[in-house]
Order: structure tokens, then C-alpha cells, then sequence
């Protein structure tokens, strides 16, 4: 939806501001990948945003793309939402030796860096911003993102917050 999340904002005594937005119902799904690399510990973060709900197959593919762009196996540690177990379930015949899994509790989004990064990007990046469009709200969420990517302790936090040594 492209609703602004609405944050605590500073104004002159008397004058409240005001967002003016209205209601629709466009649709931006997005996913994300924090990895580590296992001998230098170096961090990357990689997306896809796309116009409609987001599909097990879409997830599938991703992942591939993202073992593709590192050059080696992948875990992927994952919470237990359905279209990652039908990920799971269409990138079985790749076998264990390209992309393996790990399970995370059935919900426990605080165990989770990447929901970090959503976090960030809406309520930090994107707090009070109207967006004209789905082009100018995906320009925006990209470049949030792009610009955590570029962030190594930003990313590093993730995996604090989340408890996670790296």
C-alpha cells in the first residue's frame, strides 16, 4: 500500500503539520539477503523488489541469482512463512552441496537481521514520506537499501540486534 508510516515530526508551536495522501492500493513487494562471507566475515546485501505478491517461484529464483553473484554455496536461514518452505521444496533437486537451509523458530522476527533492514528502510529512511507513484516509492526503497548496502556497521547492527555474532 502506499500509505506513509507516520513518525513523530517536529513543528512550530500551533502548527501541526499535515501529510495529505490518499488511498490506494498499489502494491510494492520486495525481499532482501544479508550474507556473510565465511572466511573474511564481509557483508553484502542484495534485493528484489517487484509489483505483485511475492511467490515461492520468485523466491527460488532469487536465491539462485544470489548463489550465482557470491560463487559458492549458500545457507539461507529463513523463517517458516510458506512461500519460503515452496522455495525450499522447488530448490531441492539442486541438492545440498549449492543451497542449503537452516530453519528459524516458527515466528521470531527479532532472530531475523534482514527484517532489520525493512525496519530501517521504513521507519528511518522512509518515516513520513509520500510517495507520487510506485516508480517514485520503488526509486526510494532502492535507494534506502542501496545505500545500507554501502553501510558495513549499519549491516553489522542487523546481526547485533538480532543477537547474531559474526
Amino acid at each position: 500500500m502506499l500509505q506513509p508510516v507516520v513518525r513523530r515530526t517536529w513543528a512550530p508551536r500551533g502548527q501541526t503539520p499535515v501529510q495529505y495522501s490518499w488511498d490506494r492500493h498499489d502494491r510494492l513487494s520486495a525481499m532482501s539477503a544479508l550474507t556473510v562471507s565465511p572466511r573474511r566475515r564481509r557483508l553484502g546485501l542484495y534485493f528484489h523488489l517487484q509489483d505483485e505478491n511475492i511467490r515461492g517461484e520468485t523466491v527460488a529464483s532469487f536465491l539462485v541469482k544470489v548463489r550465482r553473484a557470491l560463487g559458492r554455496p549458500l545457507l539461507v536461514v529463513w523463517d517458516r512463512w510458506s512461500v519460503h518452505r515452496k522455495a525450499a521444496r522447488l530448490l531441492a533437486p539442486l541438492g545440498g552441496d549449492r543451497i542449503g537451509f537452516e530453519w528459524l523458530p516458527p515466528y521470531a522476527p527479532e532472530l531475523n537481521p534482514t527484517e532489520q533492514v525493512w525496519t530501517h528502510t521504513k521507519y528511518a529512511d522512509l518515516a513520513n514520506f509520500i510517495p507520487e507513484d510506485l516508480g517514485h516509492l520503488r526509486s526510494e526503497v532502492a535507494a534506502s537499501i542501496t545505500d545500507q548496502r554501502s553501510t558495513p556497521s549499519l549491516l553489522q547492527s542487523f546481526f547485533a540486534h538480532a543477537q547474531l555474532k559474526l
